[in-house]
């Protein structure tokens, strides 16, 4: 298997290389030049060697509340955040096309929105002008537009809606599955995904970021688990993310077919390191492959609706292969239109698949929980809510 670690980063030809904020800026909200010009050059020497790199940056909230001179307290105010955004966005490409212009590489800013992935029109739009980008040799650099869109720097209540990305490791995770990227490297400051085995008295867990860390690196992940996934800890201190977003990201990339390394951004050849063969970081290595819509359906649309199905329907489509029928659901939770993407629960409430809805909530349930005259499911003109194309299981039957 670390053969194949080695093999599949060699052949990557489309790489996804996101900065955290503890790479990007420093304790007082400066550019990190001393960290990020090594990157930088390590990426054209990538893209010099015949491959395609995209960025995906961190650090604009940060560098703008350097710029305006505001304690780290302030960032507990919603607005103050998007001013410090607007602020630090220039400040971040004006960094970023001085050190690129200085190799002759071009840069595009590319700012989105959870919108640019949960329509999928919009997402396809993105889509094309990133290819685009590239074939004109262009250095995409990405984020979230926090000016106007706030999915990133709200603090989720319990229980609300999970929007497509809410930190920018599930953003860049999203950009290389529209891309179909090779590879995704998330560079932090630590070395890896570690194996802590215990902590000092008042110490922080290992894998947050921004905190005191110790233990052995995981240097090779086959498949997630929820032990691997315990091993995350919560947001870091200068950051959204922290270990559990990037273990987010990774399995996302690892279900699109894609090799993902979590390593540290304070080792200036890291990328050299990586992609020579050496085995730097937790690489965490393809599952599987979703493709097109259905990988769309899974990790960046957003899920508008929420069916509760019975058994057999539960049945027919984690081992029979079969469409959602609305005669198979038992109640409809949350309304949603044609076209929009719903969740589907067994009776437990347990998740279970996500597909695309031929028809409105309201026809639906016309139709749920009836039967038909010999008191089988399937009632004459039950509509087929999701067919089986536009179905993605989550979980292993």
């Amino acid at each position: 298997m670390a053969e194949e670690r080695t093999s599949l980063l060699r052949k990557a030809r489309r790489i996804v290389v996101k900065l955290g904020t503890s790479t990007v800026t420093g304790a007082e909200g400066e550019f990190s030049r001393g960290c990020v010009e090594p990157i930088v050059r390590s990426m054209a020497a990538l893209r010099n060697s015949g491959r395609q790199v995209v960025l995906v940056s961190s650090g604009a909230v940060g560098l703008g509340r350097g710029w305006l001179g505001l304690h780290r307290s302030r960032l507990e105010d919603l607005v103050t955040k998007q001013a410090c955004a607007a602020v630090g966005q220039s400040l971040l490409m004006d960094a970023y096309k001085e050190l690129f212009s200085a190799l002759e590489i071009k840069i595009a800013q590319v700012l989105l929105t959870e919108d640019d992935f949960t329509n999928w029109r919009r997402y396809s739009n993105l889509r094309q002008t990133m290819e685009k980008l590239l074939g004109f040799d262009v250095v995409p650099v990405v984020n979230e537009n926090d000016t106007v869109s706030t999915a990133e720097l709200e603090t989720l209540a319990p229980g609300s809606r999970t929007p497509a990305f809410s930190d920018n490791d599930r953003l860049a995770a999203l950009v290389m599955s529209g891309l179909e990227a090779d590879a995704l490297v998330l560079l932090t400051n630590v070395d890896g995904l570690l194996r802590t085995t215990e902590y000092e008295a008042g110490e922080a867990p290992a894998n947050g970021g921004d905190r005191t860390h110790s233990g052995e690196v995981i240097g090779l992940v086959e498949q997630m688990t929820p032990e691997l996934k315990a091993l995350g800890s919560g947001p870091s201190a200068s950051g959204r993310g922290g270990m559990r977003t990037k273990l987010e990201a990774a399995e996302i990339a690892m279900n699109c077919g894609g090799i993902a390394v979590i390593a540290n951004g304070n080792d200036s050849r890291v990328l050299d390191r990586l992609f020579e063969g050496e085995r730097v970081g937790t690489a965490f290595l393809p599952a599987k492959r979703m493709r097109g819509k259905r990988r769309w359906i899974a990790y960046a649309a957003g899920v508008r609706g929420r069916v509760v199905v019975d058994a057999g329907a539960h049945r027919a489509i984690t081992q029979g292969k079969a469409s959602l029928l609305a005669s198979g659901i038992v109640r409809v939770e949350n309304h949603f239109a044609p076209m929009d993407v719903v969740s589907i629960v067994d009776a437990e409430g347990r998740e279970f698949a996500r597909g695309i809805a031929n028809c409105a909530s309201q026809e639906a349930e016309k139709f749920s929980g009836k039967r038909n005259a010999r008191g089988n499911r399937r009632p004459a003109g039950a509509p087929v809510l999701v067919t089986r194309d536009n179905i993605v299981l989550l979980q292993t039957p």
